[in-house]
C-alpha cells in the first residue's frame, strides 16, 4: 500500500492534458493544467463546479472521460491510486475510528516499527499534535481532526497533496489558524499541493497561483493579484466579489483621453480599447468625499447614498450616480464623513482602477 516519494526524490511538474471528466449529467470540459513543482495550487470555484470530480480523477480514483495525466514525462492516467504516490484529504477527514492518533497517521506505512514511530513523531511536532497521539478521533475537535487528517496524507511525503475543501467546516479562527500552518507546513515540505476550495479568501491567503473553475470550464489561472486585480471574464470577476460591473461603449474624452461612456458618464480608463467592453471597478479603489478631491484621478462623480451595509470594522457605501457605485469604507472614514442615506457624496478613483475585459 505504501507509495513513499524520498526526500531526495525529484519534484515533478504534473501536468493535465484534456482532461474531462463527468458524473450523471454533468461534464467538466477538457483542462489543461501545469502544477510547477512545489507550488501551492488552489482550485477556486462555486458547489458543483466539478472540483472534487477532478481531484478525484487525478488520484485515480476517477477514470477521465479523455485525456492525460503526466508526471514529469511519465502518463499515469491509467496507474492505479496506490501508485500515484497523492496524498489525499477530504473535507470529513475520514479517519478510522478504530485506530488511535498514531495508528491513523502510521495507516500508508509500511516499514519496521522503528521507522514508522519516527515518521509519525517527526510529523506529529509539524503539525503540533504530539499530546493527542494516544487518543481516539471521537475526542477530537475539528481543528485537530483536520491536523491528523494533514498528518496521515504527508507522512508519507507524496509528490502531489490533494486538499478537497480543507477548511470548510471549521469555525473562522480555527480556520484563519490552519491557512497560516498550511502555508508553513507547504514551506518545510515543499509537496507539490492541489486544495479545491469555494472560499475566495482562503485561496488568497495560502496560493501561489489559483485556478477558477466554473460552468464545466477552467475559466482562469494566474496569480492571486491577477485573479483579484484582473478577471478574465465577468464569472471570475462576480466570484471573486467584484462588483461594480458594467458594459460601456470606448470613446475618447476631454483632452483625448481615452474612457468608456456607461450611461451618462464617461469613466476615464487607462488603456484604449475599440467598441463595446465590460469593466469593473473594486469597491476598495473607490474614495468616498463631502466635497470634490483635489487628486490625480480621472473620475469623480457626484451621487447620492441609497445603501450601507454595515460589515464590522468597514461598510460597503452603495452610491447612485447613476449608474449605481458601491464603494468600501472604513469605520472610521464612515463616522467622519458623518455618511447617512439619501446624502450627497462625491466618489473619486484613478483611470488606473478601472479593469476592462
Amino acid at each position: 500500500m505504501e507509495r513513499i516519494n524520498s526526500s531526495n526524490e525529484e519534484i515533478l511538474p504534473i501536468r493535465l492534458q484534456g482532461l474531462s471528466v463527468g458524473a450523471g449529467k454533468f461534464l467538466l470540459e477538457p483542462v489543461n493544467l501545469a502544477l510547477h513543482p512545489g507550488e501551492y495550487f488552489v482550485l477556486l470555484g462555486p458547489t458543483g463546479a466539478g472540483k472534487t470530480l477532478l481531484l478525484e480523477t487525478i488520484a485515480g480514483l476517477r477514470s477521465p472521460q479523455q485525456g492525460h495525466i503526466l508526471y514529469g514525462d511519465t502518463d499515469v492516467t491509467d496507474l492505479p491510486a496506490e501508485r500515484r504516490s497523492i496524498g489525499f484529504v477530504y473535507q470529513d477527514y475520514l479517519l478510522f475510528p478504530h485506530l488511535t492518533v498514531a495508528e491513523n497517521i502510521a495507516f500508508g506505512l509500511r516499514r519496521q516499527e522503528r521507522t514508522r514511530a519516527s515518521l509519525v513523531a517527526e510529523i506529529s511536532e509539524l503539525l503540533h499534535i504530539e499530546p493527542l497521539l494516544s487518543r481516539w478521533p471521537s475526542t477530537l475537535s475539528g481543528g485537530e481532526q483536520q491536523r491528523v487528517a494533514l498528518a496521515r496524507a504527508l507522512v508519507t511525503r507524496p509528490r502531489l497533496l490533494l486538499l478537497d475543501e480543507p477548511l470548510s467546516a471549521l469555525d473562522p479562527t480555527t480556520r484563519t489558524v490552519l491557512q497560516k500552518e498550511l502555508r508553513q507546513l507547504h514551506q518545510h515540505l515543499q509537496p507539490t499541493v492541489l486544495h479545491v476550495t469555494h472560499n475566495f479568501e482562503e485561496s488568497m491567503a495560502v496560493a501561489d497561483r489559483i485556478g477558477v473553475i466554473g460552468q464545466g470550464q477552467l475559466q482562469q489561472v494566474g496569480s492571486p493579484e491577477e485573479i483579484f486585480r484582473r478577471p478574465a471574464n465577468r464569472f471570475v470577476a462576480e466570484f471573486v466579489g467584484g462588483r461594480n460591473l458594467f458594459q460601456g461603449t470606448t470613446t475618447t474624452g476631454p483632452g483625448g483621453v481615452p474612457c468608456v461612456r456607461v450611461g451618462a458618464i464617461c469613466i476615464s480608463v487607462a488603456w484604449q480599447h475599440e467598441g463595446a467592453v465590460r469593466l469593473m471597478v473594486r469597491p476598495e479603489d473607490i474614495l468616498l468625499s463631502r466635497q470634490p478631491l483635489v487628486s490625480s484621478a480621472r473620475n469623480t462623480f457626484q451621487g447620492h447614498v441609497v445603501d450601507l451595509v454595515d460589515q464590522g470594522g468597514v461598510l460597503l457605501v452603495t452610491v447612485e450616480v447613476p449608474p449605481r457605485f458601491t464603494a468600501l469604507i472604513t469605520r472610521r472614514s464612515y463616522e467622519d464623513l458623518a455618511i447617512r442615506q439619501g446624502a450627497d457624496i462625491y466618489l473619486t478613483f484613478k483611470a488606473s482602477a478601472v479593469h476592462l475585459f
